[in-house]
């Protein structure tokens, strides 16, 4: 995998970033990517001090000026990117009562135009070189979620999203595949849970008596999925989504 180049998005914190520390561990030259530059820093020194190769890029996905700088810079850095991961994401939860124009704004353009402007960056880098993977992030509430209709919205149409890439560039070797985590121990969990009222230990117990491995998930169980799907062996499984929650969703 020592040639392989690969893009992971919102990679400061989180499971970007369990993502990219698992991609550098299999050999790749990652681009730690993320709204602020400065942010990506640790994630780039802890690959740099395990060895591997990494550079801090600064970019909004949602907008289309900074993900074609932001592609062409890591093109020439690090090599024609041929994997990417659809990682970056925020929330703006809310009841449908309650949720504002920019709730609903700001989680799609993130989510779905994140993707779509990177997918469309670095396509045609993966189809010169007859290679790729994108690997998208969608989640469980993707199935629908109390106070996420914005969320949920977004990460549904990820999985669309996946499946029509896998048609359009299957036949120049890349493939498109989505993960859906369900209950991930994260920055982000944690303040789905102080919207709610409840310290984050006590939230996380709660999830975890309601999954069969009795359990909450880490980073790192999403990064391992990863790996695998943007493997060579993963090279027949395409337009899947694949639920990584401890339990089945679906």
């Amino acid at each position: 995998m020592t040639d392989r180049i690969a893009i992971v998005t919102g990679s400061a914190r989180g499971i970007g970033a369990a993502t990219a520390r698992r991609l550098a561990a299999d050999g790749m030259a990652v681009a730690v990517l993320d709204l602020d530059e400065a942010a990506c820093a640790g994630t780039v020194k802890e690959i740099a001090d395990a060895g591997g190769r990494a550079i801090a890029v600064g970019a909004d996905v949602s907008n289309s000026e900074q993900v074609k700088a932001a592609v062409e810079r890591v093109a020439a850095d690090l090599g024609g990117p041929t994997v990417l991961v659809n990682n970056a994401g925020v929330i703006r939860d809310n009841l449908l009562f309650k949720m504002t124009d920019d709730d609903w704004d700001t989680v799609l353009g993130v989510h779905l135009r994140g993707a779509f402007l990177m997918s469309r960056a670095v396509q045609k880098y993966m189809v010169d070189q007859r290679y790729g993977r994108i690997v998208n992030l969608s989640s469980s509430s993707a199935l629908g979620n109390r106070g996420q209709v914005n969320y949920s919205a977004a990460k549904s149409g990820m999985q669309g999203f996946t499946k029509t890439l896998a048609i359009e560039l299957g036949p120049f070797g890349v493939t498109a595949n989505a993960v859906a985590p369900g209950f991930i121990a994260t920055d982000m969990t944690a303040s789905t849970a102080a919207r709610v009222g409840l310290p984050f230990e006590d939230f996380q117990q709660a999830a975890a008596a309601q999954i069969p491995v009795r359990r909450v998930g880490q980073p790192d169980d999403v990064a391992n999925t990863i790996s695998f799907l943007v493997s060579d062996g993963a090279g027949f499984v395409s337009g899947q989504v694949i639920y990584v929650a401890g339990g089945p969703l679906c």
